[in-house]
Formats: C-alpha cells, structure tokens, sequence
C-alpha cells in the first residue's frame, strides 16, 4: 500500500491528541462529580434499630418500619404498634380491619 502524504499524519496527531484530552477531561470530570456527591450528599437522619422492643403480651411481631421520630411494629393480631423513637413508649396502637 501506498504511505499516508505527510499532511495527513499530523492530522491524525492532532486527532490523537484532542481524543486523549478529551479522554483526561472527562476522567478529572467524573472524578469531582463523584467527590462532590460524597462530601455534599446529606447524610440524613439517624435511623438505627432500637435495642429492644417491648410488645404487649402474647403479641408477634410480622413486619417493622421506622421515621424519625417513631417506629412501628405490624403484629400477627393484625395490629400497629407505633412507638415514640427518644422514649421507645408505645404512643398509638390501630387495628388493622379486613377489606371482606
């Protein structure tokens, strides 16, 4: 085959030289995107577990769910138990009634 003319190979450097700047941009480009979402994300309220729970007696726990400030235990006696999250004392229970 014939050799390329000497005008298109400092086309191709050129070309080769914009691709790997682009390349370089948008690797710094990706890399503050993620620093910038891990130092300004919210971290968001504390939600951890409580210790423990105390349900009435004879009652099962089935399913848990949390806020903020409360959490609330769905037992096998179809009913909600919402507890106050600083005093883990039982504010509010709703019985939960069949559509049938």
């Amino acid at each position: 085959m014939d050799e390329a003319p000497e005008g298109d190979l400092g086309s191709l450097r050129f070309l080769r030289a914009l691709v790997t700047t682009l390349m370089l941009v948008m690797i710094v480009g990706f890399i503050v995107l993620i620093g910038f979402l891990v130092t300004r994300f919210p971290s968001g309220p504390d939600l951890s577990l409580p210790e423990e729970i105390a349900l009435p007696d004879g009652a099962r726990a089935v399913a848990f769910t949390q806020a903020e400030s409360w959490y609330a235990v769905v037992t096998a006696q179809d009913r909600i138990l919402i507890y106050d999250r600083a005093t883990g004392a039982l504010t509010q229970t709703i019985a939960i009634e069949s559509a049938d």
